[in-house]
C-alpha cells in the first residue's frame, strides 16, 4: 500500500511543481493568503452566532436582548462579507511584484476596475410592502462576499496585466527629477489607469445589452442555470453535489447557490419524511436536506473535515500544520474557509480532484446503505448546520447513522490522503529552499 501511495505521489509531484511555479495561481494564493486572519475570525463569529445547543438562541436572547445576534454579524460582514475586496488587492499586489510593477498604485487600479463592472445599485422592500424598489448610489455587499469572488479575481488579473502593457509600451508620464517620489508615482499610474477604467467600461457597457445586465449576473446565472432542472432521485443528488464542488472551487460558496434551488425540493422531502416518522410508518425518501447537509458535507462543502484530520495526522510543513490546527475547530461545526482559502482548495487544481470526488462517493456510499437499509434514512428533523458530525448523524438516524458518519469521515480521509501528502511535500521544499536562501 505504502508503494502504490508512493508512486501516485510521484505521479502527482511534477504536476503540483508546474502548478506552484504559475504566476497567476501563486498571485491568487497570495491574495487568499492576505485574507487568512480576517476569514479565521469571521468563522469564529459566525460559530458564535450559530452555536448548535439547545436553547442557546432564548438564552443570548434575554441577556443581551432580541437584537444579540448583530454584534455577531457586524464582525462577519466586516470581515467575510467583503472578503473579495481583500483578494482583489492581493491577487494585483502578488502579480506586481511578479511584474516589478508599482505595487499600491496598481492595486488600487484593480479594486476600482471591479467596481465599474459592480452595479451601485440594491433591491429594497420597505416593511409592510410587497413591492420592491431599486436603490442607487450604493456599493452593495451581495458582490463584495463570495458571490463576486469569480469576478474579483479576473478584475485583478485582466487589469494588472492591462497595467504591465500600458507600462511596456511606455505610456506613462514622466516628472522631472527633485519631484518628490510620491508625486511621482502618481502621475506614472494616471495614463495605465485610464485605459485601465475605459477597458472595464466597456465591458460593462457590452453586458447592459444582454438580457444580464452586469457581469455579476451572467457569472452566477450561467453557473446555477443546470441546476434547476434537478429532481430527489441519487442522479440528482450526484450532480447537485458536483456543483457544490465545482463552484466553491472558484471560490464560490457552492452550497448556497445549490440550496437556493434545491431545498425548496430537499425541505418538502424532509417534511414527508418527519410526518411519516411521527406516525410511525416508513421513511418514503433517502434525499433530503439532512442527507447532504449531515451525511456529504462534514466540516463544510467538499466533506473537509477528514482533510483536516488527515492535515493534522500526517503533513510536516509548517504551513499545513498550522493550517491544520486553525481549521480543525471551526471544521468540526461545519465551517471551512480558513481552509478553502488558507490551503488553498479554492483555485487550486491539485485539490480539485479530491474535493469534488470526496462528497460523490459519500453520496453513493449513504444512498447505497440506506436503500438496502443498513441505516435509517433520514428522519426529517431539521439540525442546525453547525451541529458536529457524529452528533448531527446520531439526530438524524439514531446510533447507525452517527456509525455510517464516522465511516464517511474514514473515507474523506482516505480520499484526500495522496493528494494532502503530495502538497505538503511541495510545501516543505519550499520552506527548506527559503531556509537556505541567502539573507539579504
Amino acid at each position: 500500500m505504502s508503494k502504490k501511495m508512493e508512486s501516485f505521489e510521484n505521479k502527482l509531484m511534477p504536476v503540483a511543481d508546474k502548478l506552484a511555479n504559475n504566476r497567476y495561481l501563486l498571485a491568487v494564493r497570495d491574495g487568499f493568503m492576505l485574507t487568512m486572519p480576517l476569514l479565521i475570525i469571521g468563522s469564529i463569529f459566525m460559530l458564535l452566532a450559530y452555536l448548535p445547543i439547545n436553547g442557546y438562541d432564548a438564552f443570548m436572547a434575554r441577556t443581551f436582548g432580541e437584537n444579540w445576534m448583530s454584534f455577531f454579524s457586524v464582525a462577519y460582514n466586516t470581515t467575510m462579507s467583503v472578503m473579495t475586496i481583500f483578494v482583489i488587492l492581493g491577487i494585483s499586489g502578488s502579480l506586481s511584484d511578479y511584474y516589478k510593477l508599482e505595487k499600491l498604485n496598481t492595486a488600487v487600479i484593480s479594486l476600482v476596475a471591479f467596481f465599474v463592472l459592480t452595479p451601485f445599485v440594491t433591491s429594497f422592500t420597505p416593511e409592510g410592502m410587497n413591492e420592491s424598489f431599486n436603490v442607487t448610489g450604493i456599493i452593495p455587499t451581495e458582490w463584495m462576499g463570495t458571490k463576486g469572488l469569480f469576478v474579483g479575481i479576473l478584475a485583478a488579473i485582466l487589469s494588472t496585466e492591462i497595467v504591465r502593457w500600458v507600462i511596456k509600451k511606455g505610456w506613462v508620464i514622466k516628472m522631472p527629477a527633485g519631484v518628490p517620489s510620491a508625486v511621482g508615482k502618481a502621475f506614472s499610474s494616471l495614463i495605465p489607469a485610464t485605459i485601465t477604467i475605459i477597458v472595464f467600461d466597456i465591458i460593462r457597457l457590452i453586458f447592459t445589452f444582454t438580457p444580464f445586465g452586469t457581469i455579476h449576473n451572467f457569472i452566477y446565472t450561467i453557473l446555477q442555470l443546470p441546476l434547476t432542472s434537478l429532481g430527489d432521485t441519487l442522479g440528482a443528488a450526484l450532480i447537485a453535489n458536483f456543483f457544490v464542488g465545482l463552484f466553491w472551487i472558484f471560490g464560490i460558496v457552492g452550497a448556497d447557490i445549490v440550496q437556493s434551488v434545491m431545498n425548496p425540493i430537499w425541505i418538502a422531502l424532509a417534511a414527508d419524511n418527519l410526518a411519516a416518522y411521527q406516525a410511525g410508518s416508513e421513511l418514503p425518501h433517502i434525499i433530503t436536506q439532512q442527507f447532504n447537509q449531515i451525511y456529504l458535507w462534514m466540516g463544510g462543502g467538499g466533506a473537509t473535515l477528514g482533510l483536516c484530520i488527515a492535515i493534522l495526522l500526517v503533513c510536516k510543513s509548517e504551513q499545513c500544520k498550522k493550517l491544520g490546527r486553525l481549521s480543525i475547530f471551526p471544521g468540526i461545526f461545519n465551517i471551512n474557509e480558513p481552509l478553502m482559502f488558507g490551503l488553498p482548495i479554492v483555485l487550486n487544481p491539485m485539490m480539485l480532484i479530491p474535493f469534488i470526488i470526496t462528497p460523490l462517493a459519500l453520496c453513493l456510499l449513504c444512498y447505497g446503505s440506506m436503500a438496502i437499509g443498513l441505516v435509517p434514512k433520514p428522519n426529517g428533523i431539521l439540525v442546525p448546520w453547525t451541529t458536529p458530525p457524529i452528533i448531527g448523524g446520531f439526530l438524524v438516524g439514531g446510533i447507525r447513522g452517527a456509525l455510517l458518519q464516522l465511516v464517511g469521515l474514514i473515507v474523506s480521509f482516505f480520499i484526500y490522503l495522496p493528494f494532502i501528502k503530495t502538497v505538503d511535500k511541495q510545501y516543505l521544499e519550499q520552506e527548506k529552499s527559503y531556509k537556505t536562501a541567502p539573507q539579504k
